[in-house]
């Protein structure tokens, strides 16, 4: 009902109404906490992809630096030690309850505050009245494109956040700190705005870099180089995009003052990130992994992670999110198609739309290698639709053998499944667990 009323609101009033809407409230909350964001120091992140993972990177080293910090992203929230999980499926939180935890991070004398920063955050002024000192861009490619209709349009509302970096509440001793991706096409767009400090990272170039990387099944050996010299990394997290993810997270740390040795404790004691290639191991023969990729772009390096060291067959289990981008699906199903030994579409959230029209606009990208004469995907040989979630999951376990990998990706740790605009209890970890311990 809820998410029925916004869509018709949406279509009923002015653009600029409903957002004039929702400046008011973040004016309301920061009137009524009292500006919090100007007694603590800020540090966003955001991007495409990989925000969470570089939230947790630099909280990690800012912890292991001696500091206090808060942080705030998809998957959990911290405050000064105390965790809890962030069950509301939202990036960044509505101003109030936004505006509430700064709050409380300031009562708990917390140093740092790491927001987790969507787009849509900034669009709909959740943010508005919190003066970040430091704005992490990870990367830019295919998503949300239902709402802000064109890429420039997307790439547009995450500039925001850096052009207002330099000129925002400014508090004592802390400078304004750009880190940006050396390595993405959109570089130069977010570098070009004006900073204190401007760092740049990547792999194959930038002011913090890698070199001779040793990839492993569970992480990744590097040499880190940085302005203040050259150091060995034994990062814990697998594949390229993680290494991107870390030069990120060490980037931020040395704009902080960060003793080069402490950032290297800091990302090496990170084991892993909840529903972030997350294993699930049950004692079983082979690989499960859970993820929340759901973007062409996120399963692309997922695949370029698993392939080079996968021994068996790759079964990925996934679906797509309903009253979101449409125009993603067929090229996911178009990648699954191409690397995946055996897929499963499923339901994910499919919202108000139909959850069979959805997984059959996936499958249409999975189809195309046989539409086009080349060997594909066939139904019931190496090709599934499985409406139901558990029955999928518990399909894709039933065909792993020794060796293989199972990977599910959309949910990651999300704590519910949302149709229509009600929210059901669900957990692909928990799930998945209970599955392997009935077979096994």
């Amino acid at each position: 009902m809820l998410n029925h009323l916004k869509k018709l609101l949406r279509k009923i009033l002015p653009q600029s109404w409903i957002l004039a809407s929702h400046k008011l409230r973040a004016v309301v909350a920061c009137l009524l906490y009292r500006f919090p964001g100007r007694k603590i120091k800020v540090i966003g992140v955001t991007g495409t992809n990989g925000k969470t993972t570089v939230c947790y990177l630099i909280a990690s080293i800012l912890e292991e630096a001696g500091f206090k910090v808060g942080l705030c992203t998809t998957i959990e929230f911290w405050i000064n030690g105390k965790k809890w999980v962030n069950k509301t499926k939202m990036t960044t939180l509505s101003p109030f309850i936004l505006q509430k935890l700064l709050s409380q991070m300031v009562k708990e004398k917390c140093d740092y505050a790491v927001i987790e920063t969507s787009s849509h955050a900034v669009v709909q002024h959740r943010i508005w009245g919190i003066p970040y000192d430091a704005m992490v861009f990870t990367n830019l490619t295919h998503e949300h494109l239902d709402y802000h209709k064109s890429f420039e349009e997307y790439r547009a509302a995450k500039g925001r956040l850096f052009e207002g970096l330099e000129g925002s509440f400014r508090k004592p001793n802390t400078l304004k700190v750009s880190v940006v991706n050396r390595d993405d096409p959109s570089f130069s767009y977010f570098y070009d705005f004006e900073a204190d400090v401007k760092l740049s990272y990547g792999i194959l170039g930038g002011d913090v870099s890698a070199q001779n990387i040793l990839y492993r099944p569970d992480g990744a050996d590097f040499i880190m180089t940085t302005p203040r010299g050259k150091i060995l990394i034994k990062l814990k997290l697998p594949g390229r995009f993680n290494i991107h993810n870390a030069l990120a997270a060490a980037a931020l740390g040395l704009s902080q003052g960060i003793d080069p040795q402490i950032i290297k404790a800091g990302l090496e004691k990170v084991e892993g990130v909840p529903g972030r290639m997350e294993k699930i191991n049950q004692g079983q023969d082979f690989t499960v992994l859970i993820d929340y990729a759901h973007t062409p772009d996120a399963l692309q390096k997922i695949y370029e992670t698993l392939i080079p060291v996968k021994k068996g067959n790759l079964i990925h289990v996934f679906g797509a999110c309903g009253d979101r981008d449409r125009s993603k699906r067929p090229i996911m199903g178009a990648l699954a198609g191409r690397y995946a030994d055996y897929v499963i579409l499923t339901n994910e959230d499919p919202y108000t739309e139909d959850p069979k029209k959805i997984i059959q606009e996936i499958a249409k990208g999975v189809y195309r290698g046989r539409e086009r004469g080349q060997v594909g995907k066939k139904e019931g040989e190496n090709f599934w639709k499985i409406l139901d979630r558990r029955e999928a999951i518990k399909k894709a376990l039933s065909l792993a053998k020794k060796d293989d990998v199972v990977l599910i990706t959309g949910k990651g740790a999300e704590q519910a499944i949302v149709v229509g605009d009600k929210k059901f209890p669900w957990d692909d970890r928990k799930v998945t667990k209970k599955l392997l311990q009935d077979v096994l």
